[in-house]
């Protein structure tokens, strides 16, 4: 079967943003979908980069007007994802990466059953909760809060991707990630 989406997902801290760069610089055939969020960028986030920030009120219009393939509400902030690019790219026969969390992923799943689930797993707990320290924009309740809800991720990327990846050494995951979207 050809792929033509394909979900990348992954706990925090296990590197997706920076795999999803490398990603975006090096497979320029791919497109790249940004996620609409109600939360507050991070100091290094530009807007419609990084992700399109809109307000909470923006994002339940664009709801309402069912402009997303799928949305959630994660750690308290709506995410979605706009379902107008990924249709145009479909009609192209374009590939799609989505970089989404495990219940976005489960969504576009079934409404789009020829996806390919790619799930990215730390090394350890102990290296998952090192990257969240080191980026300095959470609190110890916060860390926590992400490490005990990746318990719950870990468990769907077992069930129900079709692959997963240790993300120990983040040029061989980038270049895995890459064959399976290339040879797909």
């Amino acid at each position: 079967m050809k792929h033509l989406i394909f979900v990348l997902s992954a706990p925090s801290g296990t590197g997706k943003t920076t795999i999803q760069k490398i990603l975006k610089k090096e497979l320029k055939d791919i497109d790249t979908v940004i996620t609409y969020t109600t939360r507050k960028p991070r100091p290094n986030e530009k807007n419609g980069i990084d992700y399109n920030f809109v307000d909470k009120e923006k994002f339940e219009e664009m709801i309402k007007r069912d402009e997303f393939a799928e949305w959630s509400v994660v750690y308290g902030n709506y995410y979605g994802t706009p379902k107008k690019k990924i249709e145009e790219n479909f009609k192209k026969n374009k590939k799609t990466l989505l970089v989404i969390d495990t219940q976005g992923g489960l969504k576009i799943k079934k409404k789009y059953p020829e996806v390919f689930l790619i799930g990215i797993l730390p090394p350890s707990l102990k290296e998952q909760e090192r990257r969240m320290r080191e980026r300095k924009d959470m609190s110890d309740e916060e860390i926590k809060k992400r490490l005990l809800i990746s318990k719950e991720e870990r468990k769907i990327l077992f069930k129900y991707y079709d692959v997963r990846l240790i993300n120990k050494n983040i040029e061989k995951t980038v270049k895995r990630i890459k064959k399976i979207i290339l040879e797909s």
